[in-house]
Parts: C-alpha cells; structure tokens; sequence
C-alpha cells in the first residue's frame, strides 16, 4: 500500500491520578486497521480497568474478524449500566478501515462525534442511528482518502475549559477550527496535529485536567521511505549493483560511511564535498554528493544517532535544533515510514581487527541496534547485505 495510515495518540490524566481512565487500542494487519476508543466511567483504577476491558474485548473480536455490529453487541451485553446515573460504565468507538477501498465504518457509543477533514476542510460525517441490544450507537461510513483525516476524542478534549474560557466546554465546533487551522496542508504527520491539540486541550485546563482526555487521529498520507547504504560490500564487483540499487530507490536515499561515499561518487562520477559547519565535537560533518539526500560519516555518526533516537523516545518532534549529522540521520530514520538498510559486510580494519569473525561487525552491531529501536516503533524495516 503506498498511503499510509498514520495513527496518533495523545492522552491527559485527570489532576491528581496515575492512571488514565480513557484507553485507546490500535491493530493493523495486510488488509485491516482498528481503532478503538473507550472512556471508562469515573476516573484513576476503576475508570481504567472498565475503559481497558471494553478496548481489550472490541479490539480482540475485531481482530479475529467478527462483524462491528457483533463486537459492539457482545460488550453492550458484557458491560452493564450504572444504577445511579443511568449511564454505561464505558463508552466506546470503534473505527475499521479496510486497506483495498480505504472504506471505513465507525460505530460510536456516547463519546463525541468524530471530526473528519478533508485535505484541511471539515466535513461533517452523515450519522446514522443503529439500535443495538436496546442501546443508541451512532454509524458512520466513508473513504479515507489521500490526506483525509479523522480525529476521535473522549469528553475529556469536548469539556476543557468549561466555566473558565468557555461556557460548555471547548465543544465540537471550536475543536473543528482548530483542526482546521492545523491541517493547512503543510503538515504531514499525525503527530504534530494531535500533540497540538492535546498541548491546547491542557492550556484550557490551567494544566490541572479535570477529567481523563483522550486523542486519537488518523491521517491518510503518502508512505515515506528512506534507504540507507552504509559499509563497502564484500566484492568490489558488487559496487556498481549496490549503488544502482540505491539510485532507483523511489525515496529518501541515505549514505553512511566515508568509504561508502567515495563508493557512490565513483560509480556516479561526482565529488563528495564537507559542510564544515555541521561539524561538532565527536561527530563528523555532512557531506553532500549530487542525488543523495544526506551523507553522512559512519560508524561515530550511526552510534550517536542511536543515542538520540533513544533520549527523545522516537518522537522526533522532540529532537534538538542542531542541524550536524547525528541528529539530521535520526530524524530522516524518525520520520521515514519504511527503512531499508544496504549493508556491505566488508570490515573497517581501522575500527575493528579484521582477523574477527564477521558476527561481531561494530557496523553490523549498530546497524541491528537501530532496527530493531525502528520495528519497536512500528516502523517496517528490511536488511540486505552484500
């Protein structure tokens, strides 16, 4: 699939309390996304543990393929009404996209209506009233499209700042302005709306949430891909297949390593040429080489990336604002969907005895480091060697 369903989660505790009381559980299979969001009455334990086994139970059903409408029956008839006040002792929304049509169905339990924009315009969603086991759902269906996006929320978000800047609360239509002026076609990842939202959300709150919120948004977007050829391979012969490889790559093309960029010039007939302004204490400067998006020295470069890409947790809107090579390498590596590493196996005899078995390559240790820091951040990750 070459879009991308870019998913998002943000959430506040109420003031005061450990645990959120909000849960939000996402799976993603070949040929599915799931989405759901559940509200647990109250707040701290009690409101988690409701709100974590309505999630558990709908994700579950959904994931071995039952019907929305069965999934929803079965916690309608698990999760019994509050006797005091009348009301469910969870909520839920449920969301299914289906990756062939990008056709969604959305089936909502009191919690707010979902927002859907369209390339930065909202649209209102037709709702539909579906009666389940005597109990009112809202059903909503559409197309995901390429830069569509659907932002669900708790009432936490819909209630901020009531009584202090607003009457009743943030509320529906001030949240779509907002969403709107976010969504002003420069942004291209998820997070960056959903944090903002979230920051603005605790801001109406005076930074004390008087309940649990919760935000989850889900942005159709063009996938982003990144290569990265780092290390000679083991046979000269094999230079011109690699670099060609890497050239007919169809998005961010990355070199590490002073041999591996001497490698792509010659095969290019270019001249890679030093940014001395990127240079910093213990990491090398940026190189620039005609075709490539960022060049970068290897091993000193590829082991502080992984330092950085550690401390900010994979949020790269959390990197410093230093534009040397170590933080430019783990941002491409954070924002980039899919990686691929072309991994030549030749060892650098200044960094490691040659004599030593190809399984304890410093390159080949470092570069499974930071695959597997990827695929724990949900990113697909693929590895050739050469």
């Amino acid at each position: 699939m070459e879009n991308f369903i870019d998913i998002a989660i943000s959430q506040l505790n109420k003031h005061g309390e450990e645990l959120c009381g909000d849960q939000v559980q996402v799976h993603r299979s070949t040929d599915r996304t799931l989405v759901v969001l559940s509200d647990g009455l109250g707040s701290g334990v009690k409101a988690n543990i409701l709100a974590t086994l309505t999630a558990e139970i709908a994700i579950s059903m959904l994931r071995e393929g039952a019907a929305l409408d069965d999934a929803v029956r079965t916690i309608v008839g698990t999760l019994p009404i509050c006797r005091e006040r009348k009301i469910a002792y969870a909520t839920l929304t449920a969301l299914d996209i289906d990756h062939e049509t990008m056709r969604f169905r959305l089936l909502n339990y009191e919690n707010p209506p979902p927002f859907y924009l369209k390339r930065g315009a909202l649209h209102v969603l037709e709702q539909q009233e579906a009666w389940i086991d005597g109990k009112k759902f809202s059903l909503c269906e559409g197309v995901l499209a390429l830069d569509d996006f659907l932002l669900l929320i708790s009432d936490g978000v819909w209630y901020a700042g009531m009584g202090v800047t607003y009457n009743f609360g943030w509320g529906w239509d001030n949240i779509a302005q907002f969403m709107a002026k976010k969504l002003d076609g420069t942004i291209n990842h998820a997070e960056t709306v959903v944090n903002a939202a979230a920051s603005h959300t605790r801001r109406l709150y005076q930074d004390r949430p008087g309940d649990d919120a919760s935000l989850v948004g889900i942005f159709n977007r063009r996938r982003r891909k990144a290569m990265v050829f780092t290390g000679p391979p083991l046979e000269p012969g094999q230079d011109a297949q690699v670099i060609q490889k890497l050239m007919a790559f169809n998005g961010r093309r990355i070199v590490c390593g002073g041999t591996s960029s001497n490698i792509v010039a010659r095969e290019l007939g270019a001249n890679v040429s030093t940014k001395m302004d990127t240079l910093r204490e213990n990491i090398p400067p940026v190189g620039d080489l005609p075709g490539i998006d960022l060049v970068t020295e290897g091993i000193l470069t590829i082991n502080k990336a992984i330092e950085i890409i550690k401390e900010v947790d994979g949020d790269y809107s959390q990197l410093p604002n230093d534009r040397n090579a170590a933080m430019l390498l783990a941002l491409e590596l954070l924002v980039a969907d899919d990686v691929t590493f072309l991994v030549g196996q030749k060892i650098n005899a200044y960094y490691q005895n040659p004599l030593l078995p190809m399984s304890v390559s410093i390159r080949k240790t470092l570069v499974d480091q930071v695959v597997e820091l990827l695929r724990g951040f949900g990113k697909e990750v693929r590895v050739e060697f050469f």
